[in-house]
């Protein structure tokens, strides 16, 4: 007695390799999926650690202005509101500030905090194999007056990992990343009590 194959045995036998292959697919689909969702999670995590950095940078400006607030006016001498440079910061050209106010130690303390200020958007808080790491992307830092509201503006701007928008209103930095939707901007103002 021969054996004769069954024909429904072989339709089993394709069938159930379609069904692999199928399943595979799937899960390389799903494993893509997630290979992109950590991705974007790194982006998202680098951006909120700069946002956090530029925060830090500019309550460090607003503190150092409130900290020697009888010569608030030496800070403010380096950046036009309207153009926002020049800056502190990558490829400054801020040399030291003239100023008049104030006794010479209030100077001296002024000229001081902006070169502080200078070296940390540079990232010199944090060195790994002797290079500056600790700051963000092309971090910069503009400090204006508006004598029409009589307030100070504290900006640090720097470039983001993806585009988002265009920061309205806020110049420092302007031009510096290419396009304006990678520019992220945090600001505060600052308004100096006339105390005697």
């Amino acid at each position: 007695m021969d054996h004769v194959p069954d024909e429904k045995g072989s339709e089993d036998r394709g069938t159930s390799l379609i069904e692999v292959l199928v399943s595979m697919l799937i899960l390389l689909i799903a494993v893509l999926g997630l290979v992109g969702l950590q991705v974007r999670a790194q982006q998202s995590e680098m951006e909120s650690y700069q946002r956090a950095q530029a925060l830090i940078l500019l309550q460090d400006m607003v503190g150092r202005i409130n900290a020697n607030r009888k010569v608030a006016g030496c800070y403010a001498v380096t950046t036009d509101l309207a153009s926002g440079a020049p800056y502190f910061g990558t490829n400054s050209a801020i040399g030291a500030p003239t100023c008049i106010a104030g006794t010479a130690e209030q100077q001296a303390i002024a000229a001081r905090d902006m070169e502080d200020w200078n070296d940390l958007l540079l990232g010199a808080a944090e060195v790994a194999a002797g290079s500056n790491v600790g700051a963000m992307v092309g971090a910069r830092g503009c400090v204006s007056y508006d004598a029409a509201t009589d307030l100070y503006m504290v900006t640090v701007a720097w470039q983001g990992l993806g585009a988002t928008f265009e920061p309205v209103g806020q110049n420092c930095g302007r031009g510096q990343y290419g396009d304006e939707t990678q520019r992220r901007v945090v600001s505060q103002s600052v308004r100096i009590a006339n105390l005697l």
